[in-house]
């Protein structure tokens, strides 16, 4: 698939080479420095381009941006129009503490708002970027970690979940993006667990329906 990477933080640049090693054609955009586009795309074979030129014709598009940025990188990326969008940024403050939007709204109903011809998905943000890589390691294990995925467009969802299952997570169905309204404060759940207690940042999560 030709992927465009919207961002060159830990979550763009981390999925980025983990999806560039099961042979997926990368396109990096969006970033303070073009050093690091132009390292990540020679450490991926990919390209660094700009954010319209990543998007054009992009099979799947990945958000990771701060949610201060989103305005200016939609502006870029244009409509969208029937692109599926991976969205993983969570709708945090500047200091990253308090999240901007709730609970009768969410981050992930914001966007498909600004950008309604889009194929919105949201998935990746409740599993900290450090646990990419040795998810991937272990990669075809017995009961691999889950992943939560919501949106509205089961096309959409259907082609997250192959670039999920590519890191090793097996994904979990959480409805509508308007689950979004309980994912995002579940997803500041795991950023203590991961950032604030003891253990490392390496993060994942199993949920077992118990049966009699």
């Amino acid at each position: 698939m030709k992927i465009a990477i919207l961002g060159s933080g830990l979550m763009g640049a981390k999925l980025g080479r983990i999806w560039a090693q099961c042979g997926h054609d990368l396109r990096f955009a969006y970033s303070r420095s073009q050093t690091k586009l132009d390292r990540l795309a020679a450490e991926t074979g990919g390209r660094a381009t700009s954010v319209s030129e990543a998007v054009a014709g992009a099979d799947a598009i990945l958000l990771a941006v701060h949610w201060s940025r989103i305005e200016d990188v939609l502006a870029q990326a244009g409509d969208m129009a029937g692109q599926v969008v991976l969205n993983c940024c969570v709708p945090l403050d500047a200091s990253n503490s308090d999240l901007v939007l709730g609970p009768k709204t969410s981050g992930a109903e914001q966007l498909a708002t600004m950008r309604p011809q889009a194929r919105w998905v949201a998935t990746f943000n409740t599993s900290p970027s450090e646990s990419f890589a040795p998810v991937f390691a272990r990669k075809g294990q017995a009961d691999p970690p889950q992943l939560l995925i919501y949106g509205d467009d089961d096309g959409a969802k259907a082609v997250a979940r192959g670039l999920i299952e590519d890191i090793g997570f097996t994904p979990v169905e959480a409805g509508g993006l308007r689950t979004g309204r309980f994912v995002e404060p579940f997803a500041m759940v795991t950023a203590e667990l991961a950032y604030g207690q003891p253990g490392g940042p390496a993060l994942t999560y199993r949920f077992e329906k118990l049966r009699d």
